[in-house]
């Protein structure tokens, strides 16, 4: 009997696709593939985010957005598959056979997160030649920042057409195909914020102009990422070595929504239990088996999703006045020659949501976002500058 994963690899599309380790390649279009015509865009956005930044559960709302990235990995048995994680919501594509399965993953998730968090989740697909019918395209590359992870870049506007499809009430998926509750395996958020340690965390959300070629919008996407190249870690927002654990784990009491077994008290407290053992391995440094919390914490940061490309470029950055003031710069520019638009927002702190397949593997993805609105609130003042 053929697997989902076995399915995928015989498919070979996304998993031949060349793996990009530094990040600037992503600016370049030549870097990008078209999706086969067959495959399958999923898209998911929270309704009311700003509302729910504003009354202090963007934690809840980024693990929300995670969860859809999560359920889509488990249903595809964990084969290979591009996503782009958005703050408040999240992208991603299949192979045609598993349409149906994405399908049931995404409704799942919105009807966890109606009844867990009180979240709407509004969710959307369509077919890659659905979106060129449209005049819009969608490319994909691969960015690999270690070698056992590596994230989706996309470009060609599909993504953003399908975004404003959706919030029109177009390609939704209709409700009741869930039958249980999502399989958020390995979906965690148990990490502290990390505070700035230059200044601020910058988030941006930058996009082209309507009629901006690729070329140029790449141009201006390499002089962002090169202004944050003048210290030794390109703004990274985590220490090299990895966060601190801490305890009791501030996402405890949202994470306990996402086990099943008994009431929410009794996942809460066997959660208290297990991230307690965590916590005394991270702060002792010792070794239990093959877990090695001094790698893992390492790799944490190694294989941090804090940059991104998804129709525009989006960047998680520890940024000093200079750094800013660059970046700004850069930006301002742009925008006034009539190329991008873009939106800011800075906190203090950033934070991290995980998909841990199997803590002593080293292929667990982190997704960091400013811990005070991030992507979200960048997009919304975005929007604002547009007006």
């Amino acid at each position: 009997m053929t697997t989902l994963s076995e399915q995928s690899q015989q498919d070979g599309f996304y998993e031949t696709l060349p793996r990009f380790s530094e990040f600037d390649r992503m600016a370049e279009p030549e870097g990008y593939a078209p999706l086969p015509e067959d495959w399958v865009v999923g898209a998911a956005d929270i309704v009311g985010s700003t509302q729910e930044i504003a009354q202090g559960r963007y934690k809840t709302v980024n693990l929300v957005g995670a969860a859809v990235i999560s359920a889509q990995l488990n249903a595809a048995q964990m084969a290979r598959l591009p996503y782009v994680f958005g703050g408040d919501g999240a992208q991603f594509a299949v192979w045609p056979e598993q349409r149906a399965q994405a399908e049931a993953a995404l409704d799942a998730v919105r009807r966890w997160a109606r009844e867990e968090y009180g979240l709407n989740l509004r969710v959307a697909m369509a077919t890659v030649g659905e979106i060129r019918a449209a005049g819009q395209e969608v490319r994909v590359a691969r960015y690999a920042p270690a070698e056992e992870v590596d994230y989706a870049s996309f470009s060609g506007g599909g993504l953003t057409w399908l975004e404003a499809e959706m919030k029109a009430g177009r390609f939704g998926i209709a409700e009741g195909r869930a039958s249980t509750a999502p399989d958020l395996s390995g979906l965690s958020c148990q990490w502290a914020n990390v505070e700035a340690a230059r200044g601020v965390i910058l988030s941006l959300v930058v996009v082209p102009r309507e009629g901006t070629s690729e070329a140029a919008f790449a141009q201006v996407a390499q002089e962002v990422i090169a202004a944050t190249q003048d210290t030794a870690r390109g703004g990274h927002p985590l220490p090299q070595r990895g966060p601190k654990a801490v305890f009791p784990p501030p996402g405890l009491d949202i994470e306990a929504h996402i086990r099943g077994g008994g009431p929410v008290w009794w996942r809460r407290a066997k959660l208290t239990c297990s991230s307690a053992l965590i916590w005394c391995l991270f702060r002792s440094g010792m070794r239990l088996g093959r877990f090695d919390p001094v790698l893992y914490t390492a790799d944490v940061s190694r294989n941090a999703d804090y940059q991104k490309f998804d129709d525009g470029l989006k960047m998680t950055l520890d940024c000093d006045p200079a750094m800013q003031a660059q970046i700004t710069a850069v930006l301002e520019a742009a925008q006034a020659r009539g190329v991008i638009r873009y939106g800011l927002h800075t906190q203090d702190a950033a934070m991290m949501t995980c998909i841990v397949p199997a803590p002593v593997e080293r292929s667990h993805m982190h997704f960091v976002d400013g811990a005070a609105g991030g992507y979200a609130l960048a997009a919304r003042n975005l929007r604002a500058r547009a007006a």
